[in-house]
């Protein structure tokens, strides 16, 4: 919650919107509301504007009749013609005097994503809107779409394809799992099946409305021929690029439209798992008298590259990228994280977009379900004493990365909290992510400088360097001054 009682602090920005209000409810709030429902949330202040300088202040004398304001937002915002869905609460809606003058503070939560796109004036197409550092914007059909995706019950790897039969599988593929999860699960009931019955048993293969056996998305994804799953996913892409060499474009690389492997998800997961662990030391360790050649640093990266291909939204744009370099790895899916941040990095929360994609994974020991995975991440590099591992979502096209820094932990912190401090307050975060820590921060400051960031963040000025240095790139915060006289701000 922003200071209201210096309201002269702050400006308009991706998490602020002033309207005056003045004559009644003006039309544009519901833009914002759509905007801020699909994207991160938000405060919207009625009987506010901004002054020449960006500044805001209580426009005029302040909404006179506030409660009369309200009445008509409660009715508009719960007829469905208007509004697709009502997400908010009594609470989130209050009136506030400020040196005797009133103004409605409405606070806004992203929507879960069973009820996006929350869109207006019953059109889902031109009614749905996002947020920018520029204000409101009306999503691209693409958007609107992988909304419409997240919020099925069915998760979209379930789709049964009927238009296909099930000469899309590669069989070198189908085989060497099959093998590998009969080492794992040597008893298991469907080792003695062929394998259409076996397909059809882990939900690579369903029954079309035809009455017929047909590949279903997932399916699809992890065993078919790359030739095929292109034609149904036309933007897939799964690329991983080595980079060891500052002065070459990439050192190493394995692409799925290459032409000399399959290009599935299930054969690229082995492929460069092995590349992303090759240079992981293994310490000498016994147990039940054999030796243990995998380090919690293994299983770590075997999460993380799971959850990066399980997660990704294979009809979105740009691919999965995974880059390997000597300072870190990242992991880039298209699609944006199901849940929020900060309870997937809590744990015990799990949504995945591709489910029987999961259950394939499941099947020979790769994924979890209880939603520890990132948590075991964080945990991990927490003990090797790595940098914290960061979380980044951009929109536009949406995507999120995960990455993993190899390099010393160089915070100031115990490692159990980070703590974010606001106009003299102390405000702890316990396992929120430190770029949410800086635009909260941003978000009561108006701007600062970035010692200032790295003492709220209780991190070294380099750390804190290289988060601004990404939320600019993001578009989600601006720079502005040179050298030692440089602040930031969110962008309005």
């Amino acid at each position: 919650m922003i200071d209201l009682l210096h309201l002269e602090k702050y400006q308009e920005n991706n998490r602020i919107e002033a309207k005056k209000a003045l004559g009644g409810l003006p039309k544009s709030i519901w833009e914002t509301y759509s905007a801020f429902a699909n994207t991160f949330g938000g405060i919207l202040l009625l009987g506010v504007e901004e002054l020449s300088d960006g500044s805001l202040a209580v426009a005029n004398g302040g909404i006179s009749k506030p409660n009369a304001l309200i009445k008509e937002f409660w009715d508009i915002v719960n007829n469905p013609e208007k509004v697709s869905v009502n997400i908010l609460s009594d609470k989130d809606v209050c009136v506030q005097e400020l040196n005797g003058k009133n103004i409605i503070v409405i606070n806004i939560p992203r929507a879960d994503r069973a009820y996006r796109p929350i869109y207006i004036d019953g059109n889902p197409i031109t009614g749905t809107y996002r947020r920018n550092g520029e204000g409101d914007y009306k999503c691209t059909q693409e958007e609107y779409l992988s909304m419409v995706r997240d919020a099925s019950v069915k998760t979209q790897d379930m789709l049964v394809l009927e238009e296909m039969d099930l000469g899309v599988f590669n069989e070198e593929s189908i085989k060497s799992y099959r093998m590998r999860m009969s080492l794992l699960r040597p008893n298991h009931v469907w080792g003695a099946l062929d394998n259409e019955e076996f397909l059809f048993r882990i939900g690579a293969i369903g029954i079309g409305k035809d009455g017929k056996k047909h590949p279903t998305s997932a399916g699809l994804l992890m065993f078919g021929n790359e030739y095929f799953i292109t034609q149904e996913f036309n933007n897939y892409f799964l690329d991983y690029q080595e980079k060891y060499d500052e002065t070459l474009r990439w050192t190493d690389r394995i692409v799925s439209s290459s032409g000399d492997w399959s290009g599935n998800i299930y054969d690229f997961y082995f492929r460069i798992y092995n590349k992303l662990t090759q240079d992981l030391k293994v310490p000498f360790a016994m147990k039940n008298g054999v030796r243990v050649d995998e380090t919690p640093v293994h299983e770590a990266l075997r999460e993380a590259l799971a959850n990066c291909l399980i997660n990704a939204d294979y009809y979105g744009r740009q691919g999965v990228v995974v880059v390997k370099s000597k300072s870190d790895i990242s992991l880039s899916n298209p699609g944006g994280f199901r849940i929020e941040i900060d309870a997937a990095k809590s744990g015990g929360v799990s949504d995945p977009r591709n489910s029987a994609m999961l259950k394939m994974f499941n099947l020979i020991n790769i994924g979890e379900r209880a939603g520890s995975g990132i948590p075991n991440i964080m945990s991990v590099w927490e003990q090797q004493k790595w940098s914290e591992p960061t979380i980044t979502q951009t929109f536009g096209p949406e995507r999120t990365t995960l990455t993993l820094s190899l390099k010393a932990n160089s915070t100031k912190s115990d490692g159990k909290k980070v703590t974010a401090k606001s106009d003299g307050k102390k405000v702890t975060v316990k396992t929120a992510a430190q770029k949410q820590v800086v635009i909260e921060f941003l978000t009561n400051k108006v701007s600062a400088t970035s010692q200032e960031i790295a003492d709220v963040l209780d991190v070294g000025l380099s750390r804190t360097k290289i988060i601004l240095r990404e939320l600019v790139f993001e578009d989600v915060i601006v720079a502005e001054g040179a050298d030692k006289n440089r602040k930031y701000r969110l962008k309005k």
